[in-house]
C-alpha cells in the first residue's frame, strides 16, 4: 500500500510534543485525515486539553475514552492470575498496557474507514513490537506507520524546531532535553534513560511518583485484609470494590508505605539491554496476597506447573504476544485452577515490605491434624515415609555405587 492509497490514519494520540508533531508530519507526508485516539489507563494526568490540542492540530474526529475499568478487568487481572515476573522483577506495568490500546485503535480503524494507524515509539523500544504485533493480530492488512522508523527527526532539538516551525505548543517542561521519559498507567508508572542511563548511579528521589521511599515512610505499619473470588481481587478490608478502583486503593496504600519501588536492568525484546525504575506498589501488594492465597487453595502439582508456565507467560506478554495462540492456551490452563482461589489474605505494608500475617479459604487444603507435632485425627503412619524416601534414593544408592566401583 502506497501513501496515496491511504486517506485516513488512526493515531494513538498522547497530546505531548512526540505525538503532535507526528499528528502534524502524517497530515503533511501522507496528506491523509488524521483521527486520535486518547486512552485513558489510570496515567494520572488530566487527558482534558487533549482533545483541545487535537482540535487546534485541526482533527474533526477525536477519541478520548476512559478504559480503566477495561484495563484492570480483561488485562491486569488475568495477567496476574500467572503470578507474572519478567526476568525475575518486573511486573510488566508497560507491556500489558499496549494490546488494549492497540486494540481498541483498530476498532476505531474499521468503524471510520481508516487503512492506517500509527503510533509514536521510538526504534529501539520494545513499545513498536508490542503495538505493532497486536495491530496485525487484530487487522491482518492494515498499515502501520511509525514516524520514527521513517523521518529525520532523530533528537528533541529537530522535533523542537519542527513543532515551532508548525505553530505546535511546547509545554515549557519539555525545551531541552528532558531528564528522562516516563510511562504511566494504573498498573505502574516507569521511568529510563538521560539521567538514568548508567546502572551504576543511583536513581534520585525525584525520579519517583507513586512512593515515599521506605525510609521516609510511617514507623507505624498498615494492616489490610484482601479478599479473592475466582483468582481475582474482589474486595479491601471487605469493602467490595470494581477491579479499578481496588488497584488504585492497592497503589495508595503502598506508596504511602514505600512499597513497590525496582530498580532493573533489562533485556529488551530487539536485543539491547536497558535499565528502567518502576514504581508498582499495587500491583506488588496483589502478587504477594495471591501467592498466599493460592498457597493454600491450590495443589502442589497445580501450584509448581504454574510456576513452571510463568517465566514463558511474562515473557510472552513483554515481548508483544498478547493475542498469540500460545498466551491464550496457557492462560487458559492457568485459569483452569482458580476457582478454587478464594479466600483472605492479611497483609501488612512496612517501610517498603509487604509481608503476609493470615491468610483462609472456604477451600483451603492445609489440615491441621495432617502436619501437627501433636497427636493428629488424621490416619497418617509414620513408618510410611520409611519406603517412600527409600524409594526415592534408590537412584541416589545406585549413582553412587556405580562411582565407587
Amino acid at each position: 500500500m502506497s501513501k496515496h492509497d491511504i486517506s485516513k490514519v488512526v493515531l494513538a494520540y498522547s497530546g505531548g510534543l512526540d505525538t503532535s508533531v507526528i499528528l502534524r508530519w502524517l497530515q503533511d507526508n501522507y496528506s491523509a485525515e488524521v483521527i486520535t485516539f486518547t486512552a485513558d489507563i489510570g496515567q494520572g494526568e488530566d487527558i482534558g486539553p487533549v482533545r483541545s490540542k487535537a482540535e487546534m492540530l485541526g482533527i474533526r474526529q477525536i477519541y478520548v475514552e476512559d478504559l480503566r475499568e477495561e484495563f484492570v478487568r480483561d488485562y491486569v487481572f488475568p495477567m496476574f492470575r500467572a503470578n507474572p515476573l519478567y526476568e525475575g522483577a518486573y511486573l510488566l506495568g508497560t507491556a500489558i498496557a499496549r494490546p488494549l490500546i492497540a486494540k481498541r485503535q483498530i476498532e476505531i480503524a474499521h468503524d471510520v474507514g481508516a487503512e492506517a494507524v500509527s503510533h509514536g515509539a521510538t526504534g529501539k523500544g520494545n513499545d513498536q513490537v508490542r503495538f505493532e504485533l497486536a495491530y496485525y493480530a487484530k487487522q491482518p492488512n492494515i498499515k502501520v506507520i511509525a514516524p520514527w522508523r521513517e523521518w529525520d527527526l532523530s533528537s528533541r532539538t529537530k522535533l523542537i524546531a519542527y513543532a515551532e516551525a508548525n505553530q505546535i505548543p511546547i509545554p515549557k517542561d519539555k525545551r531541552g532535553e528532558a531528564p528522562f521519559s516516563v510511562d504511566a498507567n494504573l498498573l505502574h508508572i516507569s521511568a529510563e534513560g538521560k539521567v538514568l542511563e548508567d546502572p551504576w548511579i543511583a536513581p534520585e528521589e525525584y525520579v519517583f511518583s507513586r512512593s515515599v521511599s521506605p525510609e521516609q515512610a510511617p514507623n507505624k505499619p498498615t494492616e489490610i485484609e484482601i479478599t479473592f473470588k475466582a483468582g481475582d481481587p474482589v474486595a479491601i478490608d471487605g469493602r467490595a470494590l470494581s477491579p479499578a478502583n481496588l488497584l488504585t486503593e492497592l497503589n495508595q496504600l503502598g506508596g504511602a508505605n514505600g512499597v513497590g519501588r525496582l530498580d532493573l536492568v533489562e533485556n529488551r525484546f530487539i536485543g539491547m539491554k536497558s535499565r528502567g525504575i518502576y514504581e508498582t506498589p499495587g500491583g506488588t501488594i496483589l502478587l504477594t496476597a495471591r501467592r498466599a492465597m493460592e498457597s493454600i487453595t491450590l495443589d502442589r502439582g497445580a501450584m509448581h506447573t504454574k510456576d513452571e508456565l510463568m517465566p514463558r507467560y511474562a515473557e510472552l506478554v513483554y515481548n508483544g504476544f498478547w493475542f498469540s495462540p500460545e498466551r491464550e492456551m496457557l492462560q487458559a490452563a492457568i485459569d483452569s485452577c482458580r476457582d478454587s482461589v478464594n479466600g483472605i489474605v492479611r497483609v501488612k505494608l512496612y517501610k517498603g515490605n509487604t509481608v503476609v500475617t493470615g491468610r483462609k479459604s472456604p477451600n483451603s487444603l492445609y489440615n491441621a491434624d495432617l502436619v501437627t507435632f501433636e497427636e493428629g485425627a488424621v490416619d497418617y503412619d509414620h513408618s510410611d515415609a520409611h519406603g517412600f524416601i527409600r524409594l526415592n534414593a534408590l537412584r541416589l544408592r545406585v549413582n553412587k555405587m556405580l562411582q565407587d566401583n
